[in-house]
């Protein structure tokens, strides 16, 4: 019975070893297929990968190129514009310089034509006040008819009109009239006949109803 026995043993294990050898091989087949297809798979992945890539580069190598295009250009149309505005800045001095000049000359020519008319007209006013004593002379009792002088009430009416009352000009009231006053300006003269640094004193009150008519009202009290 045991020696029976040993052989089927022996059977077995080789049976045991056959089955192994015929795993081992398929899964070792079955590892190749899949280190095939990952290798296929990895191509196909790497293909559209480099190809994106360098598309990619290509793009960046236009726009670089493009924008450097753009660039030289818009450097030489400010290159353009820079000469031109010079050029008339140039020509305008120039023109100014000219004109300057020019009007100068007309102003200096006007100035001595002036001086000759002037001359002659000096001397005729002393001529004309000469025959009008002559003849205010002759009628010498005329004196009472040339009592137009009788107008001199009005005058003296005026003179009594108290010139610090700025209120007696149409449009200002106490507490402008304080303001002015405050401000230099202390009588309608200065606001009928202002000087320069009358007239900037004045400004100052600009935006008070009226202002524009101020000097033209303190003209008829004066």
């Amino acid at each position: 019975m045991a020696k029976k026995a040993k052989p089927s043993v022996d059977k077995i294990v080789k049976k045991v070893n056959k089955e192994f050898e015929k795993t081992s091989s398929q899964i070792e087949g079955l590892v190749n297929d899949a280190l095939k297809q990952f290798d296929s798979l990895q191509q196909q992945i790497q293909d559209p990968v480099r190809k994106l890539l360098k598309e990619v580069d290509d793009l960046r190598e236009r726009e670089m190129k493009r924008f450097n295009d753009e660039f030289e250009r818009r450097l030489n149309e400010f290159h353009e514009l820079q000469s031109s505005i010079l050029e008339r800045l140039g020509v305008a001095s120039k023109e100014a310089g000219n004109e300057v000049k020019k009007r100068t000359e007309e102003i200096s020519q006007e100035a001595k034509t002036a001086a000759k008319k002037a001359a002659p007209k000096s001397s005729a006013k002393s001529g004309s006040k000469a025959a009008k004593s002559s003849a205010k002379k002759t009628p010498a009792k005329k004196t009472p008819a040339k009592k137009a002088p009788a107008k001199k009430p009005a005058t003296g009416t005026a003179k009594a009109v108290d010139k610090s009352n700025l209120t007696l000009v149409k449009g200002i009231g106490p507490a402008t009239a304080k303001k002015m006053k405050e401000a230099g300006i202390t009588s309608i003269d200065q606001i009928a006949n202002p000087s320069e640094a009358d007239q900037e004193k004045l400004k100052a009150f600009s935006n008070i109803k009226g202002f524009s008519q101020f000097s033209t009202e303190a003209k008829k009290i004066v």
